[in-house]
């Protein structure tokens, strides 16, 4: 409310002077109560007789006021001024939402004349900021608002900002700009912005401060300029050539995201071979010269030297004497017209020269001797050549991969399910068999499944196989592991620990009851090399995973190495994964750390995902700025990731460490959280407690939880139910009802529990749970039925009913799959692998060729499902062995072979009218 202005009323008495009535020359203004100090309002009035205080209406007493007369001297007139005291206590005594105010009343022999109100408020300003500033991290160049809604007060509180507790002036400052709303407002971010930012709310009473904002202003990290292409590694033949780029066009700054993609690029390259010269053949003789002798040539053509190779060593020209030395040059030359004439052989000119025919008859019998020679090692040759074509390497026949108890068999087209059904032997260390070791084709023939079998029955050809060895044993590994530099950021111990030794045959590691696994195909280690490989699970306290923005992780954190090795053939990671609803909802990303310790983050982009959910989902997370679409130029990359329902299955050709992070795009977009409850096998006291977990829904979760729980002595209450945790902001509220209340009572004060949305989102934080105890009322009681209902606030409810006997028990082995069924973590050799190696060969061979009539490995891909990317199928050596790899990722060990021998069979038919075409349209 606002001062009135003051109001003069005439007096009853006739003839009175308007001049003579009493105006104010000071009239009480507002005042504030500060704590408890007493305020004074005054008045002064002329010509007034008498002055008095009115407050709410009421008179102030007589006493209460401190009078003190004057006389203006200029005009004569009698002056007056009156004050009165406030305290709080007054103030508070008046009740209602009518304010306390005052009013000066004047009287002279005229008539009275009022004052203006004057507002008694007492003064105050609360602890609590209605809105304070939060922390945030912002790109360089973003724009950024502080908002701050100050404590409520009296007068309302001035507003300042500090940073790093100097005042901001947005007068010195343009980039700074304060709002009515006492919001800072930082138009483009600077990296001197960087601050600890600092509301100030204050009035007559108090000065409050808001908690301090940090500001981070981060600068993301840009490639540089490729550099030159090096030279190729080879001086001759099929070598790569490398290129590089640095994260420093600008190098990140305050925690900005690392340049995506590459640092490396590789690319094929061919150096032409130095071919070293050699001659050709000898010409024949010439005649006999004048000077008796005679000559031959030859050139260095048979190959001539090119690329810098070397010129050929030796003479070019060879002359001889032609009559074995038994005429002089002068007995050659002719008479009377100096031309030329044969030296004589007659008894005169030669009468001891040997017979001509004897040494040509020695020459043509040297020449024979090493035609033969030469035609016998040709034969040698060819004779080693057919054997190596013909089977395998040496080196193969002594692995593992051969130790496949094949036995012949013929397959009919129209029983495809007994088609890759025949299964290993590997009781034995050295084992026989009968067959052929690898099925000769004589062109690039097509599976032709109308007409005949699948594959040719082996022959009956005798082979001993050896088996390779078993991996090196858990400690020994551990010891040879911790000499490396890389050591420290394992997992210390071995329970979520995959180790094996393989070579070019390939296997197979598994962490048990997990769902990860690493598939390294045949031939993805380079012949005459064995690595040690190791495949280790991280729990999240023992690796920071950088996550920007409102990323969440969504898969377990998964080392396999050793790091920095380039595979010849990709490797496929499996593991699981929560993400749910559609793809269109999501933005994922793969995140690789190198050896350095920083995290690559490779961007799914292009149409992989945007199609909406299908049951493979893929998309490439290695490439800059696009994706191969079918029908371009093939690339090579080195991470590729197919992603399913429940899991994700990665392409890489270089071990390292890997996890999948998401950010919702949509408030569509969730999780699926696997809740599992926990009650303890055993109560001796009357308080029993139920453990509600709240674990992203990936085998690995569960396992550790099981594992916690197990060593707690707690039992499992119902199946684990899943739940659809959605990025809408809002909490987790759990409750219990239905107890019976003669039976048990809760000790919870409030009527629900809330685990925060943040603590699940970032995925994080793992054993997330709520505790409900319950105390029994008898010590007799042994049962309880209750139900537990488990909801997003706000959201769409999910609730479950909870029957649990605490007599009975619950055995983890209910859940968690026996390691002996799940078999050993390390499968070396032809063992790892559900496709027997020589059919698979076989299917290999006769599909890679591509074929305008569609039977090949493109129709395969379309029968497996597995036609999502058929680019980066085509980007490799052999897009069948590809998708072969693939099927084994995905359906070890319980893969169904028949319905794989169903789908090559079926194109198989697609080929039938091939046996009347030439082998050269396809």
């Amino acid at each position: 409310a606002g001062a009135q202005q003051s109001v003069t009323v005439a007096s009853p008495a006739s003839g009175a002077s308007p001049d003579l009535l009493p105006h104010f020359l000071l009239e009480p203004d507002d005042v504030y109560i500060v704590k408890n100090k007493a305020v004074s309002l005054a008045c002064r009035a002329t010509p007034a007789t008498q002055i008095y205080f009115k407050c709410n209406g009421e008179w102030v007493h007589q006493g209460d006021h401190v009078t003190q007369r004057s006389t203006d001297r200029s005009t004569g007139l009698p002056v007056m001024e009156v004050r009165i005291e406030i305290t709080r206590q007054q103030v508070e005594k008046l009740f209602g939402l009518e304010e306390y105010w005052c009013q000066c009343v004047a009287w002279s022999s005229s008539g009275t004349t009022k004052s203006q109100k004057a507002f008694v408020r007492i003064a105050y300003l609360r602890k609590n900021f209605e809105q304070e500033p939060t922390s945030r991290e912002v790109s360089i160049e973003q724009g950024v608002v502080l908002p701050c809604r100050p404590p409520e007060g009296i007068p309302p509180a001035e507003v300042e900002w500090l940073r790093n507790e100097e005042l901001v002036d947005p007068a010195l400052d343009a980039n700074v700009l304060v709002t009515p709303e006492h919001s800072l407002v930082l138009r483009q971010a600077r990296l001197a912005d960087t601050a600890n930012y600092t509301c100030v709310a204050k009035n007559i009473v108090a000065r409050r401060r808001s908690a301090s904002a940090a500001i981070t202003v981060y600068v993301n990290g840009g490639w540089s300029t490729w550099t030159q292409w090096s030279g190729c590694s080879t001086s001759c033949g099929r070598g790569w050539q490398k290129r590089s780029r640095t994260c420093t066009n600008p190098t990140p700054l305050n925690g900005g995201a690392f340049c995506e993609g590459q640092n490396v690029q590789k690319s094929a390259c061919t150096t032409l071979c130095p071919v070293d010269g050699d001659w050709s053949e000898w010409s024949k003789w010439s005649v006999c010269g004048t000077e008796c002798t005679h000559w031959r040539s030859r050139e260095c053509s048979e190959p001539a030297p090119r690329n810098g190779g070397q010129e050929c060593h030796g003479p070019e020209l060879e002359t001889h004497n032609c009559t074995s030395e038994l005429c002089s040059p002068s007995e050659c030359y002719g008479k009377g017209t100096g031309g030329p004439s044969a030296c004589l052989w007659g008894a005169d000119a030669l009468p001891h020269a040997a017979t001509p025919g004897a040494e040509d008859l020695a020459l043509y019998v040297g020449l024979i001797a090493v035609a033969v020679c030469l035609v016998l090692l040709l034969l040698v040759g060819v004779l080693v050549y057919c054997r190596k074509k013909g089977g395998l390497d040496a080196d193969v026949a002594d692995s593992s991969i051969l130790t496949t108890g094949f036995q012949p068999v013929s397959i009919k087209p129209s029983k495809a399910d007994n088609l890759l059904t025949i299964q290993p032997d590997l009781s034995t260390a050295t084992m026989t068999y009968q067959g052929s070791l690898c099925p000769r084709q004589d062109g690039p023939a097509k599976l032709q499944l109308p007409n005949g079998h699948l594959l040719s029955p082996l022959g009956a050809g005798r082979h001993t196989l050896h088996h390779s060895s078993p991996a090196a044993e858990g400690a020994d590994f551990v010891a040879r592991l911790s000499t490396q530099s890389y050591f420290r950021s394992l997992p210390r111990g071995t329970a979520n620990m995959a180790y094996g030794t393989f070579n070019f045959l390939g296997g197979r590691l598994m962490i048990p009851n997990t769902g990860v696994s690493l598939l390294i195909p045949p031939d993805a280690i380079p012949r005459g090399k064995i690595y040690e490989v190791y495949l280790t699970l991280h729990k999240h306290e023992e690796v920071r995973l950088p996550l920007a923005g409102c990323q969440t992780l969504l898969s377990p954190i998964v080392s396999c190495g050793p790091p920095g090795v380039l595979l010849t053939r990709p490797a496929i990671l499996a593991m699981g994964h929560c993400v749910e609803a559609g793809a269109e909802h999501w933005s994922l990303r793969l995140k690789k750390q190198s050896c350095e310790g920083t995290w690559e983050v490779s961007t799914q982009r292009g149409g992989g995902l945007r199609g909406g959910w299908a049951p493979a989902l893929t998309w490439h997370v290695s490439v800059p700025q696009d994706v191969l679409q079918l029908g371009a130029e093939p690339r090579t990359e080195l991470y590729y990731c197919q992603l399913e329902a429940q899991a994700c299955y990665i392409f890489t050709e270089q071990l390292g460490r890997f996890a999948l992070v998401g950010e919702s795009l949509s408030m569509a977009a969730s999780k699926r959280l696997k809740l599992v409850l926990f009650a303890p096998a055993a109560c001796p006291s009357l308080e029993y407690n139920i453990r509600v977990y709240c674990l992203s829904d990936t085998q690995d979760a569960l396992k550790e939880v099981m594992q916690l729980e197990k060593q707690m002595g707690g039992q499992l209450i119902g199946a684990p139910r899943v739940l659809h945790f959605k990025d809408s902001y809002h909490n987790l509220r759990l409750s219990i009802h239905d107890m019976p209340s003669s039976l048990w009572k809760s000790k919870l004060l409030a009527s629900y529990q809330e685990i925060p949305f943040y603590h699940i989102w970032s995925g994080l934080q793992p054993y997330l749970h709520c505790t409900f105890t319950l105390e029994r009322l008898s010590p007799s009681t042994c049962e309880l039925a209750c139900k537990i209902w488990i909801w997003q606030v706000e959201g769409d409810g999910q609730s479950f009913t909870i029957n649990c006997n605490i007599a009975k028990d619950t055995r983890f082995s209910d859940w968690l799959v026996p390691d002996s069924e799940v078999g050993s973590p390390a499968l070396v050799g032809p063992s790892a692998f559900k496709i027997p190696f020589l059919i698979r060969q076989k299917i290999i061979s006769s599909l890679d060729t591509p074929c305008a009539r569609g039977a090949d490995w493109r129709t395969l891909a379309q029968k497996l499902n597995l036609d999502s990317h058929v680019s980066f199928y085509a980007s490799k050596p052999s897009p069948t062995a590809m998708i072969l790899n693939l099927w084994e990722a995905r359906h070890f060990p319980n893969g169904n072979l028949s319905q794989l021998a169903a789908a090559v069979a079926e194109v198989g038919k697609q080929d039938g009218a091939l046996f009347a075409v030439s082998e050269a349209e396809c």
